[in-house]
């Protein structure tokens, strides 16, 4: 079978990697183009290229899917199947209808929940023990495709984006891999979602990073986690902006303000909205590196009773 994979990040890469360690299929690959990250916005190649230019695979950067040269690159590379995981461009309808066997998609929740761009971060927010992989017909709306198979991955109490985003693009590789033969053969049932039971996952904004030490301490802790490593979440401390890496809940418990340090040493400790503490153990300073919680306080002078307050809330 000829398959067309289309996908940007690590999560699509494990699918990609699957479908190719097969040897069964006849691959190319569409990604975003290159764009700049980091401090020094140097022009880094999407993970999907690096891979797929790393194996030798045919790997292709279009701005867009509707203009004529896309058109004539389908029609050139006559894919039977597309397989699209993390790409981040919506298919336009020409894409969708073009391949015999159609478009699926390796979501990465258990649809209908968590419709959207940011579905294993949304779910660590939450609170949520337990999310999956959804392998998915593609239609044109926003994940509201059949459904074709699913995986249940469990949510850890120590999970964070990172941890969790590996564990899941796994599982979704596998799944991917053990459910094509059965397309290719007709023997899938497609199941079709419930909108009722429908929620969105929103991509994360800046919104989303500004930590409010007013939330239990649960809540703190799990949107610090879902935001580790990227985007990180983010407080003030003593007029300096402090990224939070990771943090764990702590037993002790303080009557003073939300936000207020109630210890410093190998931690930052801090009280949140319902009394109980959270040790802050790793953290971003503003214009400087990761860093441990322990280094930070040596060198910042941090003292029982400053305030970690939410930014542009001081």
């Amino acid at each position: 079978m000829k398959i067309l994979f289309m996908g940007t990040p690590l999560f699509a890469v494990r699918s990609l990697a699957a479908l190719r360690e097969s040897g069964n299929y006849e691959l190319a690959v569409i990604t975003r183009p290159d764009k700049p990250k980091g401090r020094g916005y140097t022009v880094t190649p999407p993970e999907v290229k690096v891979y797929a230019e790393e194996h030798r695979l045919p790997v292709y950067q279009p701005t867009t899917l509707k203009d004529e040269a896309f058109a004539a690159l389908l029609a050139d590379l006559a894919p039977e199947l597309i397989v699209v995981a993390a790409y981040g461009m919506i298919l336009p309808k020409s894409v969708l209808d073009y391949p015999e066997y159609g478009c699926i998609n390796v979501h990465g929740s258990l649809l209908p929940e968590y419709r959207g761009a940011a579905p294993i971060q949304r779910a660590i927010l939450d609170g949520k023990k337990q999310t999956g992989i959804t392998i998915m017909r593609m239609s044109e709306g926003l994940d509201t495709g059949d459904m074709l198979g699913k995986a249940v991955v469990p949510i850890e109490d120590d999970d964070t984006f990172q941890t969790l985003l590996e564990r899941m693009a796994d599982r979704g590789a596998e799944l991917l891999v053990s459910l094509l033969p059965k397309l290719e053969a007709g023997e899938l049932v497609p199941e079709k979602q419930d909108d009722r039971l429908a929620t969105y996952a929103q991509k994360i904004g800046k919104e989303d990073c500004m930590l409010d030490f007013t939330l239990p301490a649960r809540q703190v802790y799990d949107r610090i986690r879902g935001l580790s490593p990227f985007p990180l979440a983010a407080a003030d401390l003593n007029g300096v902006r402090l990224k939070l890496i990771s943090s764990r809940l702590s037993e002790r418990r303080s009557d003073a303000a939300a936000g207020t340090v109630v210890a410093v040493g190998e931690a930052l400790t801090a009280v949140c909205g319902d009394g109980q503490c959270i040790e802050i153990t790793e953290v971003l300073p503003a214009g400087k590196k990761r860093m441990p919680a322990a280094d930070f306080l040596r060198g910042s002078r941090t003292a029982v009773g400053a305030m970690l307050l939410t930014p542009g809330k001081g």
